[in-house]
């Protein structure tokens, strides 16, 4: 009878440590320092935006969220990262438009960003805005497009790299508009922009926080953004789509995930403290003086926009015959 009554609660035990497991698991704020991995160097936009809502979400948790600059790869490194590291809701990824949407249209990946990293919620997101050197010869959008068409070939646009978000916005232009502009790939904005302010380059795709200094102190020419609507803080800049291209956008955008195993739980807390973080009066201030817009939603909404993505920039990549280089 002693006997049965010891196995009888010795499988009362083992019962409960299975329960125990996943609730323990799933236990919000995590015990220990969280770490918020982004794909690029501190810095940039990147950079910029994680920290401030990283300092906002340790102030609403009461724990740690610590900014890890994994930089690499045009941000894939940081992605693999993640996508097969822990899954106990402490490592969260601003993951970016060219990882999770280009990227696997370019190259074989060692991770699925759609099985292998779960979406959370949308972070912040700009456009790009197209800027000419003054000797472009060139004010305005429908200018810039006759000069394609006329000098087929001769007017080139550059980039942050092959499979960049500049480089596709280009590519996406030259779909739209039937033209043809000749990428030309940099390493990075600041290679960039010396060229075009050199005027080495025709064009340039560039991110607003660095090619408005430049615009205001008139050495570029902006023609459009390239954003659906005009963003607050260039109200005076017409966009691709109101310019003759209606639907026309290719935003540059950071969202938050964690690795595809993180329990749902876990997901579901993280996307109400982002977003609870992401309309936070002084979040959204701070990120708009950077030129960023506050982008909240729900974990299924940031899932459909990536497969929207993901389908839009694969059917360019297609159609452009565009590699990797």
């Amino acid at each position: 009878m002693k006997k049965r009554t010891l196995i009888q609660a010795a499988a009362v035990a083992l019962t409960s440590v299975a329960w125990a497991g996943p609730a323990l698991a799933q236990d919000f704020p995590p015990a220990k320092p969280v770490t918020l991995v982004v794909g690029f160097a501190p810095g940039g936009a990147a950079d910029a935006a994680a920290r401030l809502i990283a300092k906002k979400l340790a102030e609403n948790i009461g724990q740690s969220v610590v900014v890890e600059n994994k930089g690499g790869a045009g941000g894939n490194i940081a992605h693999q990262q993640v996508a097969a590291g822990v899954s106990d809701g402490t490592v969260l990824l601003f993951g970016s438009v060219g990882p999770l949407t280009i990227a696997p249209h370019l190259m074989k990946l060692p991770y699925d960003p759609f099985k292998d990293l779960a979406p959370i919620s949308g972070g912040v997101y700009f456009p790009n805005v197209l800027v000419v050197h003054k000797g472009a010869g060139v004010k305005t959008l429908a200018e810039f497009v006759q000069l394609s068409k006329a000098k087929p070939g001769s007017v080139d646009y550059a980039s942050t790299g092959a499979g960049s978000a500049s480089h596709l916005a280009g590519e996406l232009f030259n779909q739209r508009a039937g033209i043809d502009m000749v990428h030309v790939p940099y390493k990075g904005g600041a290679p960039a922009l010396q060229d075009l302010l050199g005027e080495r380059v025709t064009s340039y795709f560039a991110a607003p926080p660095t090619a408005m200094p430049h615009v205001e102190a008139g050495k570029l020419i902006p023609l459009a953004t390239t954003g659906l609507t005009r963003p607050a803080y260039l109200p005076n800049i017409p966009t691709v789509a109101e310019s003759g291209f209606p639907g026309f956008q290719a935003l540059n955008w950071y969202a938050f995930v964690a690795s595809g195993k993180t329990p749902a739980p876990l997901l579901d807390r993280w996307n109400k403290e982002i977003v609870k973080a992401l309309n936070d009066a002084g979040v959204k201030e701070a990120l708009n003086k950077h030129g960023l817009s506050p982008h909240p939603t729900t974990r299924a909404e940031l899932a459909s926009f990536m497969k929207k993505e993901y389908d839009q920039w694969g059917a360019i990549v297609r159609e452009r015959k565009i590699t990797a280089q």
